[in-house]
C-alpha cells in the first residue's frame, strides 16, 4: 500500500469509526434537539469518509471500490486513532469525546486545505465547513456541562480524565507522514499543538474543568492495534456487506 494510500485511509477511518459510534445514539438522544444534532455530526463524518474512500479506491487501482475499504477490512488493516473506537456511555462521555476530536479536527483541516494534493485539499475544504459547527456544538455543551450542576461537572471531569490518555495519538506521525509532509501533501501535526492546546485552555477555563494531570498516553490504532471495541463496532459495520456480498442500495 502506497503512503499516500495509508494516509488517506487514517484520516478515512477516524471519521467512519466515530460517524458509526455516534449513530448508535439515533433516537436515544437526551432531548429530540440534540437527537437529531448528533445524527446530523454521524452522517457528516460518514459523508467525509465516503469522500476519502473513493478516493482510496481510485488511487489503489486494484478493482476495489469505496465499500470494500469502508466494509469489508480486518480489524487491524483499519487505522483509526483509538479514541473515536471508544464507547459513548453517558450523554457527558459522548461529548467530551467529540470535543477532543473536533478540537484536533478544526486545525488539521484548516491545514490539510493547502495541500497539493487537489483532491485532498477539496475534501478538507468541505469538510472544515461541517467542522467548525461540529466544534462550536461540541464546545458549548462541555462549557454547558461543565459550569452546570455538580453531577453534570462531575461526569464530564470523569470523562475527560478517562479520555485524554487517548488524545496524544491525535498527532501521531511516522514516516508516512514525513513523506506526505515533504511532498506538500500532508500536514505536520506537531506544528497544529499550539492552535489545539489553545482551544482547549479556552474551554476549560470556561467550563471550570481541570485538566487531567497524569502523563499515561495510549496509542497503537493508527498502525493497526486496538482495543477490544473495534471488533465489536466492526460486527454491526460489517453485517450487511458479510452477509448479503456485494449488497447495493
Amino acid at each position: 500500500m502506497s503512503a499516500l494510500n495509508t494516509y488517506i485511509l487514517r484520516i478515512a477511518d477516524d471519521s467512519l469509526i466515530l460517524g458509526q459510534r455516534l449513530s448508535e445514539l439515533c433516537g436515544h438522544g437526551p432531548a429530540i434537539e440534540e437527537d437529531i444534532a448528533l445524527t446530523n455530526v454521524a452522517l457528516d463524518l460518514i459523508g467525509q469518509a465516503t469522500s476519502l474512500y473513493e478516493y482510496a479506491a481510485e488511487i489503489q487501482n486494484g478493482g476495489k471500490t469505496s465499500d470494500d475499504l469502508a466494509f469489508l477490512r480486518l480489524e487491524h488493516q483499519y487505522l483509526n486513532t483509538l479514541l473515536v473506537e471508544q464507547p459513548n456511555g453517558d450523554f457527558g462521555m459522548t461529548i467530551v469525546r467529540q470535543w477532543l476530536f473536533d478540537t484536533f479536527r478544526l486545525p488539521f483541516y484548516e491545514a490539510l486545505q493547502q495541500s497539493k494534493d487537489a483532491q485532498i485539499a477539496g475534501i478538507a475544504e468541505k469538510a472544515l465547513k461541517e467542522t467548525r459547527y461540529h466544534w462550536r456544538h461540541s464546545s458549548e455543551w462541555v462549557i454547558r456541562l461543565g459550569d452546570g450542576t455538580e453531577e453534570s461537572h462531575y461526569r464530564v471531569q470523569e470523562a475527560l480524565n478517562f479520555l485524554y490518555k487517548y488524545v496524544d495519538e491525535l498527532f501521531y506521525m511516522d514516516d508516512i507522514d514525513k513523506e506526505m509532509i515533504e511532498k506538500g501533501i500532508g500536514v505536520d501535526l506537531e506544528s497544529l499543538r499550539p492552535a489545539f492546546n489553545e482551544r482547549l485552555k479556552h474551554v476549560l477555563e470556561a467550563s471550570t474543568l481541570s485538566m487531567p494531570a497524569y502523563e499515561w498516553k495510549l496509542k497503537g490504532g493508527r498502525v493497526g492495534r486496538h482495543t477490544e471495541h473495534l471488533g465489536h463496532i466492526l460486527t454491526e459495520l460489517q453485517y450487511m456487506q458479510r452477509a448479503y456480498p456485494n449488497l447495493q442500495w
